[in-house]
């Protein structure tokens, strides 16, 4: 087995790792100094996956029903840390996570599944661009109450999400047979900096993890309503369509990105109890997301 796959086939065992390492060795926080390289370089070497081929392969009105599931989703969590009385720093965190852009291994997890695979890039690469505006609106919308810094949270999606991206497709467009050369090492390279930048913000939390292990409970309780709804409107909006572009939506509205979440919070100045849902969502979400794949698979 190669080192790529070691990571790759076991990301979910590294996260709970890193999760650990935090917990037991805050000192590890130091990492999120450095949050907006490691998001960087996150989102710029999955991006160099993305060729122009996929995004023209993708019909207007799927795509719209994606969005559709994308901008629902930080709304459902809103509503969902208000039920459960979470805080307001807490809320805040859930709805950086609703509106975060997908999940980045998503297109991976929609391959093993059988799914549309163009569908969920494609979409990834359009909510990615549109987070500079989305995200600062409906933070400021849903939690105007809490002293959020818009401006902080737009500049780290442009340094850190839409020129990496940006520039990485077009390196790809540019330069694709060289560039395709070393596809095999970019997916290992981004799951790599999500291993980070986890056990670095689970670091900076690792006090308040210890002295408050019932807001756990309120949290995990949280994040797995999220995702369950999340996949949830993905299937409603996806049963007239057909079976990959239904498995495409399901992932692509259910599965956020954590790590992008989690890295924006620290690198906009947030409190770090608000990157917490942020990382328990990468927990279920990699178990659930790993889950459907394999039941895709089984009822082909």
């Amino acid at each position: 087995m190669s080192v790529t796959d070691l990571i790759e086939d076991y990301l979910l065992l590294w996260i709970l790792l890193a999760v650990g390492l935090g917990i037991a060795i805050p000192e590890i926080a130091v990492v999120t100094r450095a949050s907006t390289l490691i998001l960087a370089v996150m989102i710029g070497s999955v991006s160099l996956t993305l060729s122009v081929k996929q995004f023209r392969q993708i019909r207007a009105r799927t795509l719209g029903l994606v969005l559709v599931g994308h901008v629902t989703m930080p709304f459902l969590a809103f509503g969902v840390a208000r039920r459960l009385g979470l805080s307001p720093e807490l809320t805040v965190g859930f709805v950086v996570l609703g509106a975060a852009t997908p999940e980045l291994v998503t297109p991976v997890m929609t391959e093993l599944a059988g799914g549309e695979t163009a569908l969920s890039t494609t979409a990834l690469v359009v909510i990615g661009v549109g987070s500079v505006g989305f995200i600062p609106a409906v933070v400021a919308l849903l939690v105007g109450e809490v002293a959020v810094p818009t401006m902080p949270i737009i500049e780290q999606l442009i340094v850190a999400v839409v020129v990496p991206m940006l520039a990485a497709v077009c390196v790809r467009a540019w330069q694709p047979e060289r560039v395709g050369v070393y596809d095999a090492y970019y997916p290992a390279i981004s799951a790599t900096m999500v291993v980070l930048i986890i056990g670095g913000v689970t670091a900076a939390n690792a006090a308040t993890i210890r002295l408050n292990t019932g807001l756990l409970t309120g949290i995990g309780v949280g994040v797995v309503v999220l995702n369950t709804l999340g996949y949830g409107i993905g299937f409603v909006l996806s049963r007239a369509g057909s079976r990959s572009t239904h498995i495409a939506s399901v992932l692509s509205v259910g599965m956020r990105d954590f790590a992008i979440a989690a890295a924006l919070v620290i690198a906009a100045g947030l409190p770090t109890i608000a990157s917490l849902p942020a990382v328990a969502f990468g927990v279920v979400e990699m178990a659930t997301s790993a889950g459907l794949a394999k039941w895709y698979r089984r009822t082909e």
